[in-house]
């Protein structure tokens, strides 16, 4: 089965259309007929007065073809116009125009009007009847062309992660009904699948295709689904595969069809699907910017939708680039972001996303709906990583144990979370598996090359006894490692003084420790505040998936720390140059 979208301006016969070619009312979730050929066809028809724009772009949002109506006797109006935009803008590319009440005028001049007015749009090469469902002239041929559109569109992956867009619901009892256009993947009677925004895991009881039951169905079809217990359900709801999907409330995306980000409304209206989320927008180039939803979606990469200004009834089309962007916080970030996502196309694929992440886990490269690039470095099979990066990190892991062996000659290794906190990476696991020669792993902690032995000297060089005896340890070696034991399980709650006292990190000890790297030591008004090194680059790492701008209440609940340890990261980032404060 395929689906098609009415569209065109009210009283032009788009309802007239289905009715004749469907034998159904057009409100009617079961309004599909068979065409020639055997191959089925659904229709949503959409309203087409002024008001419903919104309802319009629900309906033909999931919708892959468009069957445009446009009457003799009155020509191009302003609806066809701003349904054409709106096609545009969802990227709509094929369909079928009928030019209807052929019947009540020539059809013949309309067509050739109409044709101009389409040129330089994505349906202007559409094939065109002229048909009368008064006297059902130009019905055959309309089945006809219908036939040959559904046999072009694409046939979606049985495969794919299922998002179904509720544009109907009801409720009666324990049992909720649903609507709506199945646009890819496939739903069996049993499944269970999760209703977003809520969050709720819901269960298909039945399911209902062209009017009869079916224990399964794939897209592109029209479904009515049964769930049992589903609580609240709305239109623009969507039902989804859990754990395939990137639940988000902010993207960002590159603007097409419609005026430069820069010159678009800072408060719109996106259309997605069904649904209809209130965005606050901030450009970022010309064709980009960055969208903070009001409430999460279900997304993928490359994934389109409209931005809409109910005053200024303007519309631009979007195509999702980022479902987990950066947070833009130091000066100079947005504009960095622009020329970063400038070349980019509007379908990021795998390649594009690991080599801004550097490392991920397979499954978060699936959420995204991107797939591990051939180049990834393979990581114990859970985790994968941009070679170029993987390369750049082995460089400063190798940096890094030679600082610390200078530094401190007579210390061990660095320990295996200090190296990922200054890494950046995720996984301690990462560590182990960055590790090769010349490096090597023991006992928790990273070593760097074993120096050469030296040559055997004379009698008459050997030193005197005392010089071969083992060098003891630094002072503050046994209270750090104690202090690491102490952070296992909380990072950001630093020892009190009277633990630093019974560590013996204290006075000199202590700034020994710290300039030896040991020890992170951040000042402020109360004392000093100690921490692991690279807690400051992973306390950056939490606050970046914060939405911003974020409060220091919300960074100490984000980094499960009291006000006054958060306070004093956040300043202490500041003077770094990674933060940026904005007035309340």
């Amino acid at each position: 089965m395929q689906v098609v979208t009415t569209a065109g301006h009210g009283g032009h016969g788009k309802s007239a259309l289905v009715r004749a070619l469907t034998g159904t009312e057009p409100g009617e979730p079961g309004a599909w007929t068979e065409l020639p050929s055997g191959r089925r066809v659904a229709f949503v028809d959409v309203p087409g007065d002024e008001r419903s724009v919104p309802a319009m772009l629900a309906g033909a949002a999931p919708a892959p073809a468009v069957l445009l109506a446009v009457a003799a006797d009155e020509g191009w109006m302003a609806q066809t116009r701003e349904h054409l935009d709106a096609l545009g803008a969802l990227g709509v590319r094929s369909g079928v125009l009928a030019v209807t009440k052929a019947d009540a005028a020539d059809p013949k001049l309309a067509l050739r009007l109409i044709r101009e007015r389409l040129s330089g749009t994505a349906l202007r090469g559409v094939e065109a009847v002229a048909v009368s469902t008064v006297t059902g002239a130009g019905m055959d041929e309309l089945a006809a062309a219908l036939d040959r559109l559904t046999g072009r569109l694409p046939v979606p992956d049985p495969a794919a992660p299922v998002r179904l867009w509720v544009d109907r619901a009801f409720t009666a009892g324990r049992q909720t009904v649903v609507t709506g256009t199945l646009g890819a993947g496939t739903i069996a009677v049993g499944d269970e699948l999760l209703l977003m925004p809520a969050g709720e895991h819901v269960r298909v009881r039945t399911i209902g295709c062209a009017g009869e039951p079916r224990e399964s169905v794939g897209g592109v079809s029209r479904v009515v689904l049964t769930l049992r217990d589903a609580g609240r359900v709305d239109a623009g709801m969507a039902l989804v595969t859990p754990g395939a999907w990137t639940h988000t409330t902010s993207i960002d995306v590159r603007t097409r069809f419609g005026e430069a980000s820069g010159r678009l409304a800072r408060r719109l209206t996106l259309h997605v699907g069904s649904a209809a989320v209130p965005v606050r927008l901030r450009p970022l180039g010309p064709d980009t910017a960055r969208l903070t939803l009001n409430t999460r979606l279900a997304l993928h990469l490359g994934d389109t939708g409209v931005l809409r200004d109910p005053e200024r009834r303007s519309i631009a089309g979007v195509s999702v680039l980022d479902v987990r962007p950066p947070t833009l916080v130091r000066r100079g970030a947005g504009a960095a972001r622009a020329r970063e996502l400038a070349s980019w196309p509007d379908r990021p694929d795998g390649t594009i996303v690991l080599r801004r992440h550097g490392v991920l886990r397979r499954s978060e490269l699936s959420l995204m709906g991107c797939a591990p690039p051939p180049e990834a470095v393979a990581l114990n099979g859970e985790w994968v990583a941009d070679p170029a990066h993987w390369r750049s990190l082995f460089d400063r892991l190798a940096e890094e144990t030679s600082r610390h062996a200078a530094a401190s000659p007579r210390a061990p290794g660095i320990p295996l979370e200090t190296v990922r906190l200054r890494l950046g990476l995720p996984a301690r696991q990462l560590v182990t598996a960055l590790v090769r020669p010349p490096l090597r792993v023991a006992a928790g902690r990273v070593y760097g090359p074993v120096p050469a032995p030296a040559e055997e000297p004379g009698p008459a060089a050997a030193p005197p006894p005392t010089a071969v005896a083992s060098a003891p340890p630094p002072p503050w070696a046994d209270g750090v490692r104690r202090l690491q034991a102490d952070f296992a399980d909380a990072p950001f709650e630093p020892p009190t003084a009277e633990r630093l006292e019974e560590l013996g990190l204290t006075g000199e000890v202590l700034a020994g420790a710290e300039r030896a790297g040991a020890v992170l030591r951040i000042a402020d008004d109360r004392g000093d505040i100690v921490l692991l090194p690279g807690a400051d680059r992973e306390a950056l790492r939490v606050l970046s998936g914060l939405p911003q701008p974020f409060t220091p209440a919300q960074a100490g609940d984000a980094l499960a720390a009291g006000r006054r340890v958060a306070v004093a990261l956040l300043r202490h980032l500041d003077r770094l140059g990674l933060t940026e404060r904005r007035p309340s």
